[in-house]
C-alpha cells in the first residue's frame, strides 16, 4: 500500500463548483484587489475572530509586512523559534533586524521560560511560532508582551484554527500571520498569505504596504511592497474556506487514531496534549527510536514519512554570521534526531492509518 504525503490531487479532483466560480469570475477582468478577495478577508477575518484581515503574496510576507508596519529596521532584534522553517528567520532577516533564537520544548513551540533572559534594550517585536498545528504558550507570553511593551506578531502559518483556551491562534498578539500555502491546512493554488489584526491604525497600513504604498493610482503615501494576494487566489480561498472547520476536526480525529494506537508501541513516545488546547495537526510528528531507519523502513513500504526538520535554522549556513554553535539550544537538537512526521491529512482512509500504524509495529517487533 502507499500512503502519500500530499493530497492535493484529492482536494481539487472533483470541484466543479469552483471550475464555475473561476469562469465566471475571469469574465469580470477583476483580477487586482478584486471583490472576491475583499470578501475572503472578511471571511476570514471572522473565522479567526478578529475585526480585520489583509490578503498577501505569502505567509513569509505575512509576517514581514506587520515587522515593517512597527517600523522594524536594520539592527534592531526580533525574538522568535530556534526550530522554524526558514520563512520566519527569512522575514525578520530581509527587513535588516537580527533574529534572537529561542529554544522549544515538547510542544515544538518556543518555550516562553526562556523568553524575558533574551530580552534587550533591542527587542523590537516576538514572533512565536505555532509549530506543527500546536501554539506557543499565549496567556504566558501575553504577560510578557505587556510587561516589556514588545508587540506580538504570531507566526500561525501551520496552526489555522489552533486553539488555547478557545482563543484562537492569530487573535492573540497585535498581528496573526497565516499561509495560504498548497500544502497548508486551508490552502491556494499557489503562494498566498494573510494578516489578522484588531487594529484600526495598522490594518489601514498593512493596505498600503501590500500595494505599493498606494493611496489611489497616482499618490504614493509610504513605499511599501508588491504583496497583493491574487484575487484569482481569493475565489479558490472562498471555495475552501467554509470546509475548514471539518478539515481541522477530521485532521483531530486522525491524530486521535494515531495517538491511541501508537502510544501502545513503546519506542514511540506521543507529545504533551494540553486539555485546554486545540492541535489542529498540521504535521502529526511523535518521537521514535531508531528514527533513521524507522523513516528509511516507512518509506520502503510505501509511506511517505518526513523529518521537520532535519538540520535546525540555527545551524544552516545562511545564519553563520549569528555565530551559534551546536547545543546553543538542545532541545531543538534533540527533536531533529527523534522525530518523524506522518501523514494525517482530512482524505486519508482508515484502512491507511491502520497501515502507517501496522508497519511502525512491524519496524520495531523486526527491531
Amino acid at each position: 500500500m502507499r500512503v502519500r504525503y500530499s493530497y492535493l490531487r484529492q482536494q481539487f479532483s472533483n470541484c466543479p463548483d469552483l471550475w464555475s466560480r473561476l469562469k465566471k469570475f475571469v469574465k469580470t477582468g477583476d483580477f487586482t484587489l478584486g471583490k472576491p478577495l475583499q470578501e475572503f478577508e472578511k471571511k476570514f477575518a471572522k473565522l479567526i475572530g478578529v475585526k480585520y484581515a489583509v490578503g498577501v503574496n505569502s505567509g513569509t510576507d505575512a509576517i514581514k509586512l506587520p515587522l515593517k508596519a512597527l517600523n522594524i529596521k536594520p539592527g534592531d532584534e526580533v525574538i522568535t523559534a530556534a526550530n522554524t522553517f526558514v520563512a520566519t528567520v527569512g522575514a525578520i532577516s530581509e527587513l535588516g533586524a537580527k533574529p534572537i533564537f529561542v529554544d522549544c520544548d515538547d510542544t515544538f513551540c518556543l518555550n516562553t521560560d526562556q523568553i524575558e533572559k533574551k530580552i534587550t534594550k533591542k527587542t523590537k517585536a516576538i514572533v512565536p511560532v505555532h509549530f506543527t498545528g500546536y501554539m506557543t504558550f499565549m496567556p504566558k507570553l501575553m504577560k510578557i508582551s505587556k510587561k516589556h511593551k514588545i508587540p506580538i506578531i504570531e507566526d500561525a502559518c501551520q496552526s489555522i484554527l489552533g486553539e488555547i483556551n478557545h482563543k484562537k491562534a492569530g487573535s492573540w498578539g497585535l498581528f496573526g500571520a497565516f499561509s495560504l500555502h498548497p500544502l497548508k491546512n486551508i490552502n491556494v493554488w499557489s503562494d498566498g498569505g494573510i494578516i489578522t489584526t484588531n487594529n484600526y491604525k495598522f490594518y489601514k497600513k498593512l493596505l498600503l504596504l501590500r500595494n505599493h504604498g498606494l493611496i489611489d493610482r497616482d499618490t504614493v503615501k509610504i513605499n511599501g511592497f508588491n504583496s497583493r494576494l491574487d484575487t484569482f487566489q481569493a475565489v479558490v480561498g472562498n471555495w475552501l474556506l467554509p470546509k475548514a472547520k471539518n478539515i481541522a476536526k477530521q485532521r483531530i480525529r486522525n491524530a486521535k487514531f494515531y495517538d491511541e494506537k501508537l502510544s501502545k508501541i513503546k519506542q514511540i513516545s506521543i507529545p504533551p496534549r494540553p486539555k485546554n488546547y486545540k492541535i489542529v495537526y498540521h504535521l502529526y510528528i511523535v518521537f521514535a527510536q531508531k528514527r533513521d531507519k524507522l523513516l528509511e523502513y516507512c518509506r520502503s513500504k510505501g509511506i511517505e514519512a518526513k523529518v521537520h526538520y532535519p538540520k535546525p535554522m540555527y545551524l544552516q549556513e545562511s545564519q553563520k554570521y549569528l555565530k551559534h554553535k551546536r547545543g546553543d539550544f538542545p532541545v531543538t537538537d534533540a527533536h531533529t534526531k527523534k522525530i518523524i512526521t506522518f501523514p494525517c491529512d482530512q482524505h486519508l482512509k482508515a484502512k491507511e492509518l491502520k497501515y502507517v500504524v501496522d508497519t511502525v509495529q512491524k519496524f520495531y517487533s523486526k527491531n
